[in-house]
């Protein structure tokens, strides 16, 4: 049985996880429900197809490597491998579930509940409507066996077939020597120099964004295993709207809509905003194809300050522009947002036992994750039944409170919010300031 060890930054998703921290992703699609057992013929399909995806028959399994393998992958010993699951069960991994009449209370308390670990870490839970209108889907993927891109793949391989132009084939690639050529022994120098020099300066910057903050207790609190998610579902033309007449990017129009959401939140709960800018991490995808690690974890990131405590919402947008423009002049490999590349720097043996440790200095990192998830914008279907919204969720970081991810699909942008239940019971209420900060921005360019 061949098994394909895991990147360095997948290991440490995976030792980083704790039973109040679970560390799965998760996206919710809500389907039409064309007849009362749609529900039910799609757990059956999605049971079916998933016996024939290879990606999701793999588990995680521990591996101590002897010596000759170690000395070609040093940085392996002490890790852990996906391998095929011999024992394979699709029907374990997709659950039916009775009709509900809250398609996101259910998933909040599902992303609560930590994946198996024995088994191909991900599941897939069909939740019926209970007006028998409509079902949603719920699938959650450890982190450590795909990224988001990794998980769109995956979840696809479920869905109703797509005439897609066949791909073109890569040439194989060359195998690895045992041990590097004393010719390449220069170059191999100078960039492991390279990579110690980055490294060195990704910690000093981690180290400057940690000092002079001011905490902001509505985003930071003590773990508990419980979740609660919300969804929001925003024209895509409103945001172009916004764009178009004040510049940037889209991406630069989503993450300031959520500085003003927050504002708003913060100051209707009670929590003052004023000298309040939480630093959101902006994860970046360095995954390219016929990379080391092919279906691993390559994720940089972009540090910025939100501009909750500004009360002009143009001014905030501007901000968030101007911080995007500077992390993307300096690139994803350096600054305090690159520190999962480090990931690549420590042993995985380091991995293993200072997981838990890692984790919980998340909070002196960043103070809120703002991802963007990408989907295709093809329609995706079920059983005959089109995929009407989907909100992407995100793993929630020890001793943090709330998750934003993002997607655009099919003309609109869907918000996925995820948050510890217990520090955040008004969740619904955040998402309403999302809805509004939009319309906020709207009049703001028409004034």
């Amino acid at each position: 049985m061949t098994a394909d060890l895991l990147a360095p930054l997948d290991l440490a998703f995976w030792n980083l996880e704790s039973a109040e921290h679970p560390m799965h992703l998760g996206a919710l699609g809500i389907f039409p429900a064309h007849t009362p057992t749609a529900g039910a013929h799609a757990a059956d399909l999605l049971a079916a197809r998933a016996a024939g995806v290879p990606g999701l028959r793999m588990r995680i399994r521990d591996v101590w490597q002897p010596l000759p393998s170690a000395l070609r992958r040093p940085l392996a010993f002490g890790g852990a491998a996906r391998e095929a699951d011999p024992d394979f069960d699709s029907q374990h991994h997709v659950r039916l579930h009775a009709p509900t009449a809250d398609f996101h209370a259910t998933a909040g308390r599902l992303m609560g509940r930590p994946l198996e670990r024995g088994r191909p870490p991900w599941e897939a839970h069909v939740l019926p409507g209970d007006d028998g209108g409509s079902f949603a889907v719920l699938f959650k993927f450890h982190h450590a066996l795909a990224d988001g891109l990794r998980a769109l793949t995956l979840a696809a391989g479920l869905m109703d077939p797509i005439d897609m132009p066949a791909p073109r084939p890569r040439p194989a690639a060359p195998p690895r020597p045992l041990l590097p050529d004393v010719r390449d022994l220069p170059g191999l120098v100078r960039g492991a120099l390279s990579d110690v020099s980055r490294a060195l300066d990704i910690g000093a910057s981690v180290a400057r964004s940690s000092l002079d903050v001011r905490s902001t207790p509505a985003l930071t609190c003590e773990p508990s295993s419980t979740r609660r998610t919300a969804g929001v579902v925003l024209d895509l033309d409103d945001v172009h709207r916004v764009r178009k007449t004040v510049g940037g990017t889209v991406n630069d129009v989503l993450i300031a809509v959520v500085a003003g959401a927050l504002r708003r939140w913060l100051d209707e709960r009670g929590d003052a905003s004023e000298g309040v800018a939480p630093r959101a991490l902006i994860p970046v995808s360095k995954r390219r194809p016929r990379t080391a690690y092919p279906q691993g974890n390559r994720l940089s990131g972009y540090l910025i300050r939100l501009p909750v405590d500004d009360p002009d919402p143009l001014a905030r947008l501007a901000s968030v522009r101007t911080a995007m423009d500077r992390n993307k002049d300096a690139g994803p490999n350096r600054g305090a947002g690159a520190v999962a590349l480090l990931a690549d720097h420590v042993p995985a043996l380091a991995h293993r036992l200072g997981g838990p440790l890692v984790g919980q200095a998340a909070r002196l990192w960043f103070d809120i994750l703002v991802t963007s998830v990408p989907l295709p914008s093809l329609g995706l279907k079920l059983g005959g039944h089109p995929l009407t919204a989907v909100f992407p969720f995100a793993p929630l970081a020890p001793g943090h409170s709330l998750a934003v991810a993002v997607s655009t699909y099919r003309g609109s942008v869907h918000y996925g919010l995820v948050a510890d239940a217990e520090a955040v019971p008004d969740l619904d209420r955040f998402a309403a300031a999302i809805e509004e900060e939009v319309r906020t921005l709207i009049t703001a360019c028409q004034s």
